[in-house]
């Protein structure tokens, strides 16, 4: 674990973020008083799995719309959602930003507080918060492929041919895709849930599992960083999603595609909670009215990551637009309850 202070003063590399979070003539979170730098009102303790980019874009924004002063604490998920319970008694953060979706607040619902953000209404009606708890802030998208060109030139692929989960079963890359593991990675949990709505005749039936039989027999489940490890060319695909394909793309790599399945891709949000009892309650408020305001998506939209908000597109020009794509709606809910039993089964498949 890393702790960082991100303060309004940082690097001179983090001001064209910060202007660019201000661009589109978005309405400010309320009570930020614009974009004008606001008087120091306190601290907020974060603790947070997001990456670099991510932080580095959204809390100076934050910071200098409210006054507010951000301590970040980086961590991976499941060691937010530990500490979270270990310190349910005496909490020390004030906000989960970004190991909060419906999976696991339905673990730990009392982890959180009431708060509905007075700017939730102005989300699609999809991604209201109806828990009452925590609000999202902004989309993954789980259904992308990341193919390395060159190791498709030495294997005798034609990439533009790939077009879909259907190719993942090629003969020629048994042993040459990469997934992590569902059972750990939540990420990799989307990518499963996504192949079983689209693989089959109908949403998770049979048919789809029978394709992810198939899939598991081909794949290599890795615990390593598996974007890096194919744009080195030690996999020719990457199971993995959107926003780590756009950051190697946004980063210069020519020697890779980001594919997304014509069979139907999900993006799935996810977002932040306040922490029930915490020290910073209405500056954990500011910060979630501030993530869903069109300031805040204007901050995500200048990363690898898309904005929960309709209206706001992102910069990089390696992340199409929705309307170019075939977008599948999963049922959220229902996959929740289901994850218990379709993870054993997979478990089985991998294990055999």
């Amino acid at each position: 674990m890393k702790t960082r202070l991100l303060s309004v003063i940082l690097a001179a590399s983090f001001a064209l973020s910060l202007a660019g979070c201000a661009g589109g003539g978005g309405s400010p979170a309320p009570g930020s008083g614009g974009s004008a730098p606001a008087q120091s009102a306190g601290e907020l303790v974060i603790y947070t799995p997001n990456p670099d980019a991510e932080i580095q874009t959204v809390i100076p924004a934050f910071e200098q719309a409210t006054g507010i002063k951000a301590i970040v604490q980086s961590m991976a998920t499941g060691d937010v959602l530990a500490r979270l319970d270990a310190e349910k008694e005496n909490p020390q953060a004030d906000v989960n930003w970004g190991a909060v979706n419906y999976n696991f607040y339905m673990q730990k619902p009392d982890l959180y507080m009431e708060y509905v953000s007075p700017n939730d209404k102005n989300l699609p009606k999809q991604f209201q918060n109806t828990t009452g708890n925590y609000t999202n802030s902004k989309l993954s998208g789980s259904g992308a492929m990341l193919l390395n060109l060159d190791v498709f030139k030495e294997l005798g692929l034609d990439p533009d041919e790939f077009t879909g989960y259907k190719d993942l079963l090629r003969p020629e890359l048994k042993g040459r895709i990469v997934m992590a593991d569902p059972t750990i990675a939540s990420s990799a949990w989307a990518e499963l849930t996504n192949m079983l709505l689209v693989m089959g005749d109908e949403p998770y039936d049979e048919k789809a599992w029978q394709f992810v039989e198939a899939y598991a027999g081909q794949a290599t489940i890795s615990s390593g960083a598996i974007d890096r490890q194919t744009a080195d060319g030690e996999y020719a695909v990457c199971v993995t999603y959107e926003g780590a394909c756009v950051a190697l793309l946004d980063d210069g790599a020519t020697n890779l595609k980001l594919v997304y399945p014509e069979e139907g891709a999900v993006w799935l949000p996810s977002g932040v909670a306040i922490v029930d009892n915490c020290k910073n309650a209405e500056n954990a408020k500011k910060f979630v009215d501030f993530l869903i305001s069109e300031e805040g998506q204007n901050c995500y939209a200048q990363t690898s990551i898309r904005p929960i908000l309709d209206g706001v597109q992102n910069a990089s020009p390696n992340i199409p637009p929705f309307s170019e794509l075939n977008v599948a709606i999963e049922d959220i809910e229902y996959c929740s309850s289901m994850k218990a039993e379709w993870l054993a089964r997979w478990t089985d498949l991998v294990t055999q």
